[in-house]
């Protein structure tokens, strides 16, 4: 791809400062990691780490969970997720626990299979 100058963001702390060398690492199961990721570095003619904390990163943390759970016949490889950017807000809400037990996406489940309305939906 070309790509020149790359900014690379994490939500662990501990990592971002081990992959630039800071901090060392006791942890032998990392050590084949951060190899990696010097190796990488070459690659590049500007490449920089910051740590973003999760709570403050949403769109991270939900790309992380998109990512974890496609799955793909040749490991290596992970078909591109197109992601548009607009300009209008969207609000969303949080449920803190479900009445009726199931998960929140029961329902929208449902219809996916079914293709109608379940009988206790409504349009509020």
């Amino acid at each position: 791809m070309n790509i020149q100058e790359l900014l690379v963001v994490g939500d662990s702390n501990l990592l971002v400062h081990q992959v630039q060398g800071e901090w060392a690492t006791k942890y032998s199961k990392i050590s084949p990691y951060l190899h990696h990721v010097q190796e990488l570095r070459k690659r590049f003619t500007k490449i920089e780490f910051r740590h973003v904390p999760r709570i403050q990163n949403e769109f991270t943390d939900a790309m992380a969970t998109l990512s974890s759970m496609i799955q793909h016949p040749d490991k290596n490889f992970i078909d591109p997720i197109p992601v548009k950017i607009h300009k209008q807000l969207a609000y969303c809400t949080h449920i803190e626990e479900e009445t009726d037990g199931k998960p929140w996406f029961h329902d929208i489940k449902e219809y996916l299979a079914k293709g109608e309305y379940l009988e206790h939906a409504n349009h509020t």
